[in-house]
């Protein structure tokens, strides 16, 4: 006999992919393998995804993800599909943030459509540092939080948040580089999710790597469920190597400059510093109605991808 279903990929190891099927309002979870075509690298099936299921109860391993169901974004890093929120979480001190990582994470997320969310961690170890750096993604727009999980500081109101927003099937996750404290954070958020977690290494003052796959969490809330994710840590996102977006994509996936789209003296102002004077997105970081940092962060990426459209 065979069987179809659909359902949402939440785990997978090792070839194995642990699917969530509901059906008249009850939940049961298959172990499958997918078919020969979704283990090639432009097909493969991703955390998050809603695929079918065919279910051949007369074969040993009759259970299969038969195809994928339309997406609505899928992320190269952190590797998953069908994003409503990514909670970009780095660490005000040890180890110090990379503000052109998290702006990178920023810029995908707001080219894929996925509502970025900005979490600083460790703000009993530099609170200064950490108030500084949420100005500067509150002044870009983007709602952003300041906790400590030592001392319990800003976890109710992200929990509330979460609460708030990740459910009717919405789908959120962690990502940040590794140490950052996304997995001590989640534990304090929803202590049953006991992730695992790791010092950082006094050495070199960076984590490892205790989350190493991606698994999405069920969240229960007032008759509704979302899914929330802790992804692998990592510290380099290279728009060289991977398409992210093009050259032309960029400038959209910073609303904050490109909020001044058309105020520049020259139309084809690229905002990289011809002119400066004249450029409408420098004036607004001179006057502080924009964070100097996402400038610089976008003229960075601005700067790959101009070469990389040059050379490939």
């Amino acid at each position: 006999m065979i069987e179809e279903k659909t359902g949402k990929v939440i785990k997978g190891l090792g070839g194995l992919y642990t699917t969530r099927v509901t059906k008249n309002g009850t939940k049961e979870y298959l172990l499958c393998r997918a078919k020969g075509a979704l283990h090639r690298e432009d097909e493969k099936v991703l955390i998050g995804d809603e695929v079918r299921i065919t279910v051949d109860t007369e074969t040993p391993d009759g259970i299969v993800i038969s195809e994928i169901l339309p997406r609505k974004n899928a992320l190269i890093r952190p590797p998953m599909a069908n994003l409503d929120y990514i909670f970009i979480t780095f660490a005000a001190a040890k180890p110090a943030p990379v503000l052109e990582t998290v702006d990178k994470l920023v810029a995908i997320a707001n080219h894929n459509g996925i509502t970025p969310v900005i979490i600083i961690t460790k703000s009993d170890i530099a609170p200064d540092a950490a108030e500084e750096y949420r100005a500067i993604y509150t002044l870009s727009g983007i709602t952003a939080f300041v906790t400590s999980s030592e001392r319990g500081c800003g976890v109710a109101e992200l929990s509330e948040y979460i609460k708030r927003n990740v459910r009717d099937g919405k789908t959120a996750a962690f990502a940040g580089a590794s140490g950052v404290g996304k997995s001590t954070l989640m534990n304090a958020l929803f202590p049953g999710f006991t992730l695992a977690t790791a010092e950082i290494s006094r050495k070199i003052q960076r984590g490892r790597h205790t989350t190493r796959h991606v698994e999405l969490f069920e969240l229960e809330e007032s008759g509704t469920t979302g899914f929330l994710a802790d992804t692998p840590g990592f510290s380099l996102i290279d728009f060289a190597r991977f398409d992210f977006m093009s050259l032309d994509e960029l400038l959209p996936a910073f609303p904050d400059l490109s909020a001044y789209t058309g105020r520049c003296r020259y139309a084809d102002c690229a905002h990289v510093g011809e002119g400066e004077d004249e450029c409408a997105v420098f004036r607004a970081v001179r006057e502080g109605r924009i964070a100097e940092s996402r400038l610089d962060s976008y003229r960075a990426i601005y700067k790959v991808l101009k070469e990389k459209k040059k050379y490939d």
